[in-house]
C-alpha cells in the first residue's frame, strides 16, 4: 500500500497500543492541553519535530509555515504566538530552521515564484541585512547554511518584538531559543541566541509594555 492508503490502519494500530499502555489516555486527552512549548517550524516534510524530539501529544503546540517565518502581518502565526504564550502560558518559544531549506534556497533565485514572492522576499531581507557576512562565504552551502541559521535569528527578534512575548518574558520568564535542523546528520542544534541581550538592543524602537 501508498504511505497515504496506510494511514487509516496505522492510526487504529496506534489507537490500540495506547489503550493497551493506558486505558483512559484518550479521556486524559480531551481533558485540554497545557503544552510547555510553542515550537514555530518549517513546514517541509522532512521535518517532524515530534519524532525528533519525543514529544507526544499535548506537549508541544506547533506551528508550521514556509521557512518558519514570524511575520508580523501574517494573522496565522500572529493569532498562534499571542494563544500559546497570553492563553496557554508556554514556557518556552522555540524558532526552528533546517539545513537545506527549500524555502531558502528558492529565496535566493533570481526567479517570479508568484504568490511566493512576498512570502520569500522577507528571508532575502535577511540576506540583504547580513550580506555582508554572507557574501563573504565562498562555500555555497555554507553560505546557505548560514543564511537558515540567521533567518532563524531574525524570526527569534521578531518575536520579542511583540507585545505578547515582551510581556511573557518580563512577568514569568517566557525564553526564547533558536533551533536548526540538520537534515543531514538529524541533530537539533540550539543556537544559544542571547535573547536578553536582543531585546535590550532594540527596547528603544521596540518596546511595546
Amino acid at each position: 500500500m501508498t504511505t497515504f492508503k496506510k494511514i487509516f490502519d496505522y492510526n487504529q494500530s496506534w489507537v490500540s497500543d495506547k489503550l493497551q499502555i493506558e486505558a483512559d489516555y484518550f479521556e486524559k486527552l480531551g481533558q485540554g492541553q497545557e503544552p510547555e512549548i510553542l515550537y514555530i517550524g518549517c513546514s517541509d516534510s522532512r521535518v517532524t519535530i515530534e519524532e525528533l524530539t519525543g514529544a507526544g501529544p499535548g506537549e508541544m503546540f506547533v506551528h508550521r509555515n514556509i521557512a518558519n517565518l514570524v511575520n508580523n502581518v501574517d494573522l496565522n502565526v500572529m493569532a498562534v504566538i499571542n494563544y500559546a504564550v497570553v492563553h496557554l502560558k508556554v514556557k518556552h518559544v522555540v524558532v526552528c530552521g533546517h539545513y537545506n531549506c527549500g524555502g531558502v534556497k528558492a529565496a535566493m533565485q533570481s526567479l517570479d515564484l508568484g504568490i511566493l514572492n512576498p512570502w520569500l522576499r522577507n528571508i532575502r531581507d535577511v540576506y540583504r541585512t547580513h550580506s555582508a557576512e554572507l557574501n563573504s562565504i565562498e562555500d555555497e552551502t555554507k553560505r546557505y547554511d548560514r543564511l537558515v541559521e540567521l533567518n532563524v535569528q531574525e524570526q527569534c527578534i521578531n518575536l520579542v518584538k511583540t507585545a505578547a512575548v515582551q510581556q511573557a518574558m518580563k512577568g514569568r520568564g517566557l525564553e526564547v531559543h533558536g533551533w536548526v535542523f540538520d537534515v543531514r546528520t538529524g541533530k537539533l542544534i540550539d543556537l544559544n541566541l542571547d535573547i536578553h541581550a536582543i531585546l535590550k538592543k532594540i527596547m528603544e524602537i521596540y518596546k511595546l509594555d
